[in-house]
């Protein structure tokens, strides 16, 4: 099933999406999709919910989110086109939860930004506590998944000290959406086509096959360090074709900007990069 919060900034409703893509209202069974939530959702006939409106905007695809556990490097090409060696571990970092937005929501650049760039994830919203998982069982904890863009400033990342979340966790840095796409839906994590256009360029294309560490070994290794919540998201990596690794010189986001990526079977987002404005952050 597909799950979704609709409707204006801090007044998302609950929502499930049809099998013609149709946003549903699901106000009269929750309040608002959480992970807790998703086992009373499970048969509810689609259409026996009114429609929302054609159009409407998709928010966060759940509310609840107390964590974002991110990996860095977890595609080969893109360690190398990064100039950084391959991991033999996991490569952890967190990003604030400040950073989430919506799947179509504007990216707006920090003040003073120089080196904004993009990667297309796969992002996995635990459903049960991870707490020393064995690999074998780690599927088992997953809810389901949701698209990501881990929009970064690399100078903050990489040049002002060694936490890469001072460059990843900027607000409006961690779109999702627009779907929460359950477990069983997507079946194996580790086939799904990625990709992610830059102004109508295409500047990613890959497939999660490629990751170095697969979903169900992030998991288990993870949870041997940060206890995993449910609603927590874990985004797992990006496939080569960064920005900051475009030769001959890197290209970086600027105010007019548009990228639009996608990930099988779970949507797809469109945000427009627009310059810094403390009145649009609120």
């Amino acid at each position: 099933m597909k799950f979704c919060r609709f409707g204006a900034k801090g007044a998302e409703k609950p929502g499930l999406v049809d099998a013609q893509g149709r946003v549903r209202d699901l106000s009269a069974h929750v309040p608002d999709i959480t992970v807790d939530a998703l086992p009373r959702l499970v048969g509810i006939d689609p259409e026996t919910l009114p429609l929302a409106d054609a159009g409407v905007r998709y928010g966060v695809p759940l509310t609840g989110v107390g964590k974002i556990v991110a990996i860095g490097l977890n595609y080969r090409d893109h360690a190398i086109e990064s100039n950084l060696p391959i991991p033999t571990e996991p490569v952890m970092f967190l990003k604030a939860v400040t950073s989430l937005s919506g799947p179509d929501d504007d990216v707006v650049l920090p003040e003073g930004a120089t080196h904004g760039d993009w990667e297309v994830e796969l992002g996995v919203v635990i459903g049960q506590t991870c707490r020393y998982v064995e690999q074998a069982d780690a599927l088992d904890h997953v809810a389901g998944y949701v698209l990501a863009n881990d929009v970064s400033e690399r100078f903050d990342q990489k040049q002002r000290g060694s936490q890469w979340s001072k460059g990843k966790s900027h607000d409006t840095f961690c779109p999702v959406g627009p779907w929460l796409v359950t477990a069983d839906e997507i079946g194996d994590p580790q086939a799904l086509d990625m990709r992610l256009d830059l102004n109508g360029e295409r500047m990613q294309s890959g497939n999660t096959r490629t990751m170095i560490f697969g979903v169900a070994e992030l998991i288990a290794y993870v949870s041997r360090y940060v206890t995993l919540l449910p609603g927590d998201i874990m985004i797992t990596g990006t496939p080569p074709g960064v920005g900051e690794g475009k030769r001959p010189e890197p290209v970086f986001l600027a105010p007019g900007d548009v990228m639009s990526l996608a990930i099988d079977g779970l949507g797809t987002q469109r945000q427009r990069v627009v310059a810094f404005d403390r009145a649009l952050l609120g």
